[in-house]
């Protein structure tokens, strides 16, 4: 016999699978979500300051509930403190390390007329090379710019981009809240996306400003991060995603959760036999 919470834990997940089936553009998370690894964990550890990185990290988070993404990226970054020829370096000589079947998905989704977009906490050089692998225009890409002074010094990061901060909720560590069907970004809105969802381990950030650019009917927020959970509402739907870390916080309160790429794809394909039907 079906239990009441199972029951509407099943009315949840295909209200989330509806919501993914007709949506009109989707955005991916970076950082262990379209990549295996953290694009700023890694850097840092190419820099020999791996490390204090992280400890600064801990440091910072400490007991600290209220502590904001973008104090969080100041700190690490005061630490590392890359020129652009580190940088150019970094990317040069590493490749970006894809989570299993998202360049099936992209292509999938990419073959349904969907806009894909890649929505980073990261920096804007280390996604670069992953937005060509999968074929994203980098247009449709929103992440941190690392600024350098003339001589190519590191001279701060730009704190006009949207992902720079958390802005609308107060944050638990950096586990901040997501894309949610507010999102909006002036070139999402010239395309008037009616139905969005987002993909995401929870990591990425995203300014209050981000959240209100685009007016969209519909929307769906995926993620494995604990205060992601909070962009429902005001999305339509919360999903997870566990291929590359699996919390059990989230796991617990999403609407459909998989670690699995592959599942997100068969969807949109077995949606699309049935219509051929």
């Amino acid at each position: 016999m079906t239990s009441a919470g199972e029951s509407i834990a099943k009315n949840q997940e295909e209200e989330a699978k509806r919501v993914w089936r007709k949506a009109d553009a989707v955005c991916f998370d970076v950082d262990s979500t379209v990549c295996r690894d953290e694009g700023i964990d890694d850097l840092a550890a190419f820099l020999g300051v791996g490390e204090a990185v992280a400890n600064v990290t801990r440091t910072a988070m400490n007991g600290n509930a209220r502590f904001r993404y973008r104090d969080a990226l100041a700190a690490r970054l005061q630490v590392m403190k890359p020129n652009k020829d580190q940088l150019d370096h970094y990317v040069n000589i590493t490749r970006p390390k894809l989570t299993q079947g998202i360049k099936e998905l992209v292509s999938r989704l990419q073959s349904r007329g969907t806009h894909v977009y890649l929505v980073s906490g990261g920096f804007r050089r280390l996604i670069l090379p992953v937005a060509e692998l999968l074929g994203i225009d980098q247009s449709r890409i929103y992440a941190n710019e690392i600024l350098f002074d003339k001589l190519g010094n590191y001279n701060g990061f730009d704190t006009s981009e949207l992902t720079s901060d958390s802005g609308s909720k107060d944050c638990d560590g950096f586990q901040i809240v997501l894309i949610s069907k507010r999102l909006r970004a002036d070139k999402l809105a010239k395309n008037n996306h009616k139905y969005l969802y987002t993909i995401s381990d929870g990591q990425t950030s995203c300014d209050r400003s981000l959240e209100e650019k685009v007016p969209l009917q519909n929307g769906c927020d995926g993620s494995d991060g604990a205060t992601d959970a909070e962009a429902a509402p005001p999305a339509d739907a919360f999903i997870g995603f566990g291929g590359n870390v699996v919390r059990e916080a989230v796991k617990a309160r999403a609407k459909w959760y998989v670690t699995d790429f592959d599942v997100l794809r068969k969807d949109l394909e077995n949606d699309e036999s049935s219509d051929d039907e």
